[in-house]
């Protein structure tokens, strides 16, 4: 990964990331309920992250501020993408744990997505509490995953995911 760098995603990174999440979610990607929270307001600025491969864009992941019930200082992960090209070499993995730690210097508290357990543990996501958090539509609760920013910031968090204006 020498010559990979991660930037902040430029205005004019949009029509690449749009199609590179084409290519990687298809088009149910509008009907998924992760989608549904993210439509309705912009991305954070501070963690629209971009990948870049010998001057190449190869990737990006967003996060979304949320609130849980009435609890605020939250973010939903979404979408990370990278090229089909070259999956599985790291770069999704840098992506993710940059933006995890810049979402923590911007004061962040907690980050949940919805993915798979075996790709985002190594990150210290975990599942959460069946019950606690729920999402305006159907979502396999094992990919309900979370990972606090700040210690305790999940304890006694419980309602629906809510987007929330950065």
């Amino acid at each position: 990964m020498t010559n990979f760098e991660i930037c902040l995603q430029a205005a004019a990174d949009e029509a690449a990331m749009s199609k590179l999440s084409a290519e990687a979610f298809g088009p149910g990607r509008f009907a998924r309920t992760a989608y549904r929270v993210r439509e309705s307001v912009p991305p954070v600025c501070a963690l629209r992250l971009a990948g870049w491969l010998d001057g190449r864009l190869v990737g990006g992941i967003h996060f979304t501020a949320i609130k849980i019930g009435d609890a605020a200082g939250g973010l939903l992960l979404g979408p990370l993408v990278v090229d089909p090209a070259v999956k599985g070499k790291g770069y999704g993995q840098a992506l993710v744990g940059e933006g995890l730690e810049r979402a923590k210097e911007q004061g962040f508290r907690l980050v949940l997505l919805v993915g798979d357990m075996s790709y985002y543990g190594r990150f210290g996501f975990a599942p959460v509490a069946p019950g606690t958090v729920t999402l305006p539509g159907p979502v396999d609760p094992a990919r309900l995953l979370a990972v606090e920013l700040a210690s305790g910031a999940l304890e006694g968090t419980v309602g629906q995911i809510e987007a929330e204006a950065p």
